[in-house]
C-alpha cells in the first residue's frame, strides 16, 4: 500500500525543520494502526508518521551512541587483565584475610 505524506514548506513549530513531500510504501496493517492513532488523537496521518519516524530515528541514534561508548570502553580496557579490571572496577572477589 502506497501512502502520500503531504508536507509544506512551511515551519509549524521551532523544534519542527521545513517539511518535504514524499511517498512511502508502507504494510497495510501499520498503516491501519498509524489512521486509528491519527483518528483517535484527532491528527493528520502524516503527523503521526512523522512523530513515529522521528521517535524510531532517536532511539537509533541513542542505540548506535550506546554501543559506540561500550565498543571505546572495550578497545580502552581491552588490554588488562581480570586482577586488574577488578581494582579499575574496585569489586575485590575474594574475600580479605584477617592478619
Amino acid at each position: 500500500m502506497v501512502l502520500n505524506c503531504i508536507m509544506s514548506s512551511r515551519t509549524l513549530q521551532p523544534s519542527d525543520t521545513k517539511k518535504r513531500r514524499t511517498t512511502l510504501t508502507l504494510p497495510a496493517e501499520t498503516l491501519a494502526e498509524a489512521q486509528r492513532i491519527a483518528r483517535a488523537r484527532q491528527v493528520t496521518l502524516s503527523t503521526v508518521i512523522a512523530e513515529a519516524l522521528a521517535e524510531g530515528l532517536r532511539f537509533q541514534t541513542r542505540a548506535e551512541r550506546s554501543e559506540e561508548i561500550v565498543n571505546g570502553y572495550i578497545k580502552a580496557f581491552s588490554g588488562f587483565t581480570e586482577d586488574e579490571m577488578e581494582i579499575l572496577s574496585g569489586v575485590i572477589l575474594e574475600p580479605e584475610t584477617q592478619s
